[in-house]
């Protein structure tokens, strides 16, 4: 029996009983994109080198939050299925999940965020970052993480959504699509300090430390009143997910291409250590923001702000070049295209 459940865990990669995590997908675009980076560090010219290293500096930063969630859920002796880094694409749309985690009962879609200094969180939901360097303090407003998921989840919610072909079974998933996927913003950096005191109940109750992520699924479970998944369901669900996964083939190594060629006194927003402060960037916002207000939906549905740094890493000068952007597909690109190649233009 010993020998036929090792044969077919190596066929189907599926252990032969699910009794505690499976990570089923490990690799991330973080670490390709990481390698890529110190690979092209080794004889990168003097002038871009700071740069390079800069980045490389955040990756591992990022990948260090990410991998502080995996030694929690390594560690949570429950059945899960774990599905990491995952690109979805959908009607245009694109999501990039850090962690979807697959339960008896329930699925978690897991925004990590290994965040430096200290976070508040308005009454309205605002999260405001405070940071200290060299005994001066500042204060910033960074982009939520709990709307970051809300796009994951209404994705995850229109994708499921188009398999259901009637009605009764479309009502059915829409009523309980709430209490079967649940999004959590899990916070990997501990010394980061969360101030929550004001923050609305239904923002407060989806932010956890890191330490706090195992407690929090097997609360989750034990508060639903849904019957168990049985591990065949498990894996159908996750197979599923991969089967909509699309790698990341972005080259991120081109954005430092076009400084390679510029004189170190010319200042393009490319050669900018703050790239928000870039002129460029500033105005991708401002038509992303425009755009949102006339068409009644939030900004992140015309693009993400990794969208947007992919787009001025790339400096698309036609549509073509423009599809080329992780995230935008013919839809997108006919809608918003002609537009953002026209604002690129301006700083080439």
């Amino acid at each position: 029996m010993a020998f036929l459940d090792s044969m077919k865990e190596f066929i189907t990669s599926k252990p032969p009983n699910l009794t505690g995590p499976h990570f089923y997908k490990t690799d991330s675009d973080a670490k390709t994109q990481l390698e890529k980076l110190k690979e092209y560090h080794k004889n990168a010219p003097d002038t871009i080198k700071k740069r390079v290293e800069q980045d490389i500096r955040m990756l591992e930063y990022g990948i260090a939050g990410e991998e502080n969630v995996a030694f929690e859920l390594k560690n949570a002796y429950l059945p899960m299925i774990v599905l990491h880094d995952l690109h979805i694409q959908h009607n245009g749309l694109s999501s990039q999940i850090d962690y979807l985690v697959i339960t008896q009962k329930v699925n978690l879609v897991i925004e990590c965020k290994n965040l430096v200094g200290n976070i508040e969180v308005t009454k309205n939901g605002e999260f405001i970052r405070t940071t200290q360097f060299n005994g001066r303090y500042k204060k910033e407003g960074i982009y939520s993480p709990i709307t970051q998921n809300e796009r994951h989840l209404a994705m995850i919610r229109e994708i499921r959504l188009s398999q259901r072909n009637n009605f009764i079974t479309k009502s059915l998933f829409e009523k309980y699509f709430d209490d079967n996927y649940k999004s959590v913003v899990v916070l990997a950096n501990p010394k980061t300090i969360i101030n929550m005191a004001q923050a609305p109940k239904d923002i407060s109750a989806q932010i956890i430390r890191c330490d706090q992520l195992v407690g929090y699924i097997k609360r989750l479970n034990n508060e639903t009143k849904r019957e168990p998944s049985m591990e065949k369901q498990m894996y159908e669900l996750a197979d599923f997910f991969l089967s909509l996964h699309k790698p990341n083939e972005v080259d991120y190594t081109k954005r430092y291409l076009r400084s390679e060629d510029t004189a170190p006194e010319v200042q393009t927003p490319l050669a900018n250590d703050d790239l928000e402060n870039t002129p460029l960037y500033q105005e991708l916002k401002k038509y992303r923001y425009d755009t949102s207000k006339m068409e009644n939906v939030k900004a992140y549905f015309i693009f993400t702000n990794r969208e947007l740094e992919d787009i001025i890493a790339r400096m698309p000068q036609t549509l073509d070049e423009l599809k080329k952007v992780a995230g935008f597909g013919e839809v997108k690109c006919q809608k918003y295209g002609n537009a953002i190649v026209k604002i690129v233009k301006k700083y080439i």
